[in-house]
């Protein structure tokens, strides 16, 4: 090793050494080392009796076995009672559903497609799930020349060429980002105004690639946008199987027809709820830091990581104080909201009663990105001394496995609560989420007890954290 490369050796340890330092005392724990040793204690209390006992996913497995949960559905309402019910009988101080009106769609019992007017490829079925929303057919199907698609723009260019067929969606989730929520939101927009973007052309249909990493024949469902200037046409979904299967029938043979026949239908609104339950803050009641997942879910599956999971963990944030015997000094409540998947009305309802009231909501946590296992918190707040406070408690937070906080958005239910210090987003393993996502591979069979376990401890401890310390 020669002069000039030991020196260039010291100079980067002593950049490292001197980050390092810097990281060190950014994490330094802001509270004094008697309530150091005090919460690190109760983090391990919570985390082991989240493990040890697993209630949490007893509980998901009886909400999951009541079935899908779509809001203005029967089996949402019996989820809504039975979570009111779980909460009582957890000896919440207060336990209330807030009403709230929601749309009622129903998917129907007839969702069939079949390629018609090919001699090599007549006769052969593919597996379809309408998009949420979707309008019917007539009882004998649309039958039409398919079109394929690759981008709104593709099908601008293509203009001309989409009058009277079936728009085919075909371009797939980008598998090359480590974070899948980044190719989901470059994928979903098909989804949700593929049939508007068609529907301008004069297309009479719709049949996109499921927005999904995983590979198989399973379509994955979610809201279809409609506007009022333009035909209603019906939309479905293939799983990544079928529609890699229709791409290469059409490039065998471009005249081939795709019959679609639907029966789902949308019926007027439906009075609905959002769950709601607490423990009372002892010193400052008025104080309110919120825990909150969405109770409904898609019509497929059994909504387990979507959002049963977060559901479930913020019942179990209280069921945990209780457990323990935490009297939390700010109130801490769960908020279970309705309608989150097409339409958002439960979380519209909650913030205009959060900003009528004369509590003070501190901060609120949700959790919708299933229950895999934790990896940190994202903090939706103006204030930099509030991030510092906050990552100043990974410490603590690293009890239940969480590695980091950073900014960034919150959660689609609670983000509309105004007037906040702070909205978290709890984070969890993304890599396996859209495997099950709006679809029927999302059941209780998918969600690991001590993953979950794990996400309700670290929303316990972080919810803890917000009682003791506040953030004013």
């Amino acid at each position: 090793m020669n002069i000039f490369s030991f020196k260039k050796i010291v100079v980067y340890l002593f950049i490292v050494s001197t980050s390092l330092s810097i990281s060190t005392a950014n994490a330094q724990v802001i509270f004094d080392s008697s309530k150091t040793n005090q919460y690190q204690l109760v983090a391990e209390q919570i985390v082991s009796s989240a493990l040890n006992e697993q209630k949490g996913y007893e509980y998901l497995k009886n909400l999951c076995r009541l079935g899908p949960r779509l809001s203005g559905s029967r089996n949402s309402l019996m989820a809504i009672n039975w979570s009111k019910n779980k909460l009582k009988e957890l000896g919440c101080d207060s336990v209330w559903l807030q009403p709230v009106m929601v749309p009622h769609w129903e998917r129907g019992t007839t969702e069939l497609a079949g390629i018609i007017n090919s001699k090599k490829f007549n006769g052969v079925s593919l597996h379809i799930s309408a998009l949420g929303g979707s309008v019917g057919t007539p009882p004998e199907g649309i039958a039409a020349n398919v079109i394929e698609i690759k981008s709104f723009d593709d099908l601008k260019q293509n203009k001309e060429s989409v009058r009277g067929k079936i728009v085919f969606f075909s371009s797939a989730f980008n598998q090359s980002y480590t974070n899948t929520f980044k190719g989901y939101s470059e994928s979903v927009q098909k989804r949700v105004y593929g049939a508007i973007e068609a529907a301008k052309y004069g297309a009479i249909g719709v049949v996109i690639r499921s927005v999904t990493t995983k590979y198989d024949t399973v379509p994955h469902t979610g809201t279809v946008q409609y506007v009022d200037s333009l035909i209603k046409i019906p939309a479905v979904a293939l799983g990544n199987v079928d529609a890699d299967f229709l791409s290469l029938a059409l490039q065998e043979d471009p005249d081939l027809k795709l019959n679609l026949i639907l029966d789902c239908k949308t019926l007027p609104d439906a009075k609905s709820f959002n769950v709601i339950g607490e423990i009372k803050g002892s010193e400052y009641p008025d104080k309110i830091i919120v825990v909150g997942g969405h109770i409904d879910s898609w019509d497929v599956g059994e909504g387990a990581h979507d959002d049963g999971a977060g559901c479930i963990q913020s019942i179990e944030v209280l069921d945990l104080f209780r457990r323990l015997n935490i009297q939390p000094k700010r109130t801490i409540r769960c908020v279970l909201f309705i309608n989150e998947e097409n339409g958002s009305l439960g979380s519209k309802e909650y913030s205009r009663f959060a900003e009528n009231s004369e509590e003070y909501h501190l901060a609120a946590i949700e959790s919708d990105r299933g229950g895999f296992t934790p990896r940190g918190f994202t903090i939706d707040t103006k204030s930099e001394g509030v991030l510092a406070r906050v990552k100043s408690w990974l410490p603590v937070l690293q009890k239940a496995g969480i590695d980091w906080i950073r900014k960034g958005g919150s959660g689609p239910d609670i983000r509309r609560i105004k007037n906040t210090k702070a909205l978290f987003g709890y984070v969890p393993d993304n890599q396996r989420y859209f495997d099950l996502h709006h679809s029927a591979n999302d059941v209780y069979e998918e969600v690991h007890p001590r993953e979950l376990e794990l996400g309700s401890a670290a929303m316990a401890i972080l919810a803890y954290l917000l009682s003791e310390e506040g953030l004013e």
